[in-house]
């Protein structure tokens, strides 16, 4: 396998950008070139500043590259489409003019990707990781989504940047069902996936067997560990997603119940080549642990060759 591994603003608390706590992106960029990452995704929308100089200068003074940019909203509503092509059209102009890395044979699109993400329902937030309580959405809803997400990725495709569907504990895309129902109505040519083995396990699938069941659709993987004590504990509780990341859902990779050398292998079998990004959603007031906990991801992935 061709891979590289970096990470992203998440494992520094950065998930809302309206939260107080947030550490300063420029705190996040020195910490991933400390902790040997060459390169990290951009992070959610309005984190990191939408100035291609300012943040390029910042980029190469830590020889650092971007991989990816974040949407990460209401991909439901149909009144959201203009906010989200907006952000669309200014992230990808943004991650365009920025450091890229070197592109791997075997890769199937060039970087940046922009990945996409459901979120902003509370209904599905309180049911985050329950499969059988957690409502689905009406058809009709469910096509305005994929609308919404079609235009997403053709206004990306214009930019030249190939989006990617995240799966993503607490959103309208979580779960078997959904996975393999926007597999279907999202065509290949449109975009890819970018599957998250923490959020899969979240969800209650096997991480290693879905890398494989949609190995055709893979384009992008994210990286997470999950601490099976805390999960078992917030699977009883009514608590939305980022709050059990507050209480440590998310671990450092290889402490927690996921088996990397056997998505190792997975990803070897299946030929993946290209990126994959270490993610650890915590509290941001507790970022005087996240050089440490992505270093120790990174050395983790390193001792079962990746």
């Amino acid at each position: 396998m061709s891979i590289t591994i970096t990470t992203a603003p998440c494992c520094w608390g950065v998930d809302d950008v309206n939260n107080p706590d947030l550490p300063a992106w420029q705190r996040v960029f020195d910490e991933a070139a400390a902790a040997g990452y060459g390169g990290l995704e951009l992070g959610p929308y309005g984190y990191v500043p939408l100035d291609d100089r300012l943040v390029a200068a910042a980029l190469a003074e830590r020889s650092l590259f971007i991989v990816a940019g974040t949407i990460f909203d209401d991909l439901v509503s149909p009144d959201n489409r203009d906010s989200l092509l907006r952000q669309t059209d200014e992230i990808c102009a943004v991650i365009t003019r920025l450091p890229q890395p070197p592109q791997v044979a075997g890769q199937r699109f060039a970087t940046p990707y922009l990945t996409v993400m459901d979120w902003g329902h509370d209904e599905r937030d309180y049911a985050a990781g329950h499969f059988d309580r957690a409502p689905r959405l009406s058809d009709e809803a469910w096509a305005g989504m994929v609308a919404n997400i079609k235009a997403i990725a053709e206004r990306a495709d214009a930019h030249g940047v190939r989006a990617v569907i995240h799966p993503h504990a607490g959103g309208y895309i979580e779960f078997s069902d959904e996975i393999e129902r926007i597999a279907r109505d999202v065509p290949q040519e449109s975009a890819g996936l970018c599957l998250d083995t923490g959020h899969t396990f979240y969800a209650g699938m096997d991480p290693v067997e879905t890398l494989r069941r949609y190995a055709d659709r893979l384009d992008y993987v994210h990286f997470k560990d999950i601490d099976r004590a805390v999960f078992e504990r917030v699977m009883g509780e009514r608590i939305r997603f980022f709050e059990a990341c507050a209480q440590g859902v998310m671990c450092p990779i290889g402490r927690g119940v996921i088996d990397y050398p056997a998505i190792r292998q997975a990803l070897a079998d299946i030929g993946y080549h290209g990126f994959i990004t270490v993610e650890q959603e915590r509290d941001p007031r507790s970022v005087a642990g996240s050089l440490a906990d992505v270093r120790e991801s990174r050395d983790y992935l390193s001792s079962v060759g990746f």
